[in-house]
């Protein structure tokens, strides 16, 4: 194990070996949740996105950039950037989800081609503000937690699947050609989503949250599940409503090829809720499980680390 000397007054190891890492396995799913996820998706699929593009204030010399506004369900409305190759022809789509800090701009620098990308801002955050939603990680991670089935993240999970809707409407003829590619709460919306989304035909997950709930719940750590922590203090039944929002127990339905990239030390999400998403994938020659020592922090192999993912991201969604 990679150690590194820190300021915080817990081990964000939490004292897992990598044996211990990769033994962990998914809880097991509620009751319904399997048709609870199913119908919500065919729900959401009822909603005409209606995307709306305008020129973007950002330039680059192999992207076309366009803010983009599209209807998600509860009526909201989702912004972020549409990115279209200035070369080549669009033959797939990326939806790529944002960690819980929000996002200020899309990513120019995406190893791929032939690709129309569309960054959304997941709804109450950075471009898609709507209070009384807080765009703050920590309070934005409890909002409805007390309403099961208002729970913001499964709202957020639709704003995804919205995304999905949008670029096909776009670029119909990406339609069986989509990947969604995902960090931190992004990565957790993207195991949530992937499984009950036939559109999406791969994923990446790097350093994904929600994963293992009763852990999720149990090691300390900076991120939103601190939050959770202290409102599950006051409230210890929101563990059972959180087993229906559990990334992990999703990933084990995911049936397309996935990279997850996941860390043996990080202060924001317990590395043992990340192998726990990426051990829950089905063992085949298409999924990677590709080991960072770190995540949310910067260690002195981490450029070296994240230019051999991006290499592996080049393959994993080169246009076909």
């Amino acid at each position: 194990m990679t150690q590194f000397k820190h300021d915080y007054d817990f081990d964000p190891s939490h004292g897992y070996t990598l044996d211990m890492l990769t033994s962990l396995q998914p809880p097991d799913a509620p009751p319904g949740f399997d048709a609870a996820w199913s119908e919500r998706y065919a729900r959401a699929l009822t909603v005409d996105p209606r995307p709306v593009l305008s020129p973007a204030q950002e330039s680059h010399p192999d992207w076309i950039v366009h803010d983009i506004a599209y209807s998600s369900t509860d009526r909201m409305t989702i912004r972020g950037w549409l990115l279209t190759p200035r070369t080549g022809t669009v033959t797939r789509g990326l939806v790529v989800g944002h960690g819980y800090g929000g996002r200020d701009a899309p990513e120019l620098d995406l190893p791929v081609e032939n690709t129309a990308i569309l960054f959304p801002c997941f709804r109450g955050m950075s471009r898609s503000a709507a209070p009384p939603i807080s765009p703050n990680a920590a309070w934005h991670v409890l909002h409805d937690i007390d309403k099961p089935s208002r729970y913001i993240i499964g709202g957020c999970v639709e704003d995804l699947w919205l995304a999905v809707s949008a670029l096909l409407a776009l670029f119909p003829q990406a339609h069986g050609r989509v990947g969604y590619s995902g960090i931190s709460f992004g990565g957790g919306l993207g195991a949530l989503g992937i499984p009950f989304d036939p559109r999406i035909d791969r994923g990446m997950l790097e350093v994904p949250t929600f994963g293992n709930r009763p852990l999720w719940l149990k090691l300390p750590c900076i991120g939103s599940a601190r939050s959770v922590q202290l409102y599950a203090r006051r409230h210890p039944e929101v563990l059972e409503m959180l087993r229906m929002y559990d990334a992990a127990t999703a990933a084990a339905r995911i049936r397309v090829p996935m990279i997850a990239a996941v860390a043996l030390f990080d202060p924001a999400v317990a590395p043992p809720c990340q192998f726990s998403i990426a051990n829950a994938l089905p063992k085949n020659d298409f999924n990677q499980i590709f080991i960072l020592d770190a995540g949310h922090s910067d260690y002195p192999e981490n450029a070296a680390q994240h230019q051999a993912l991006k290499d592996r991201v080049r393959e994993h969604f080169k246009a076909t």
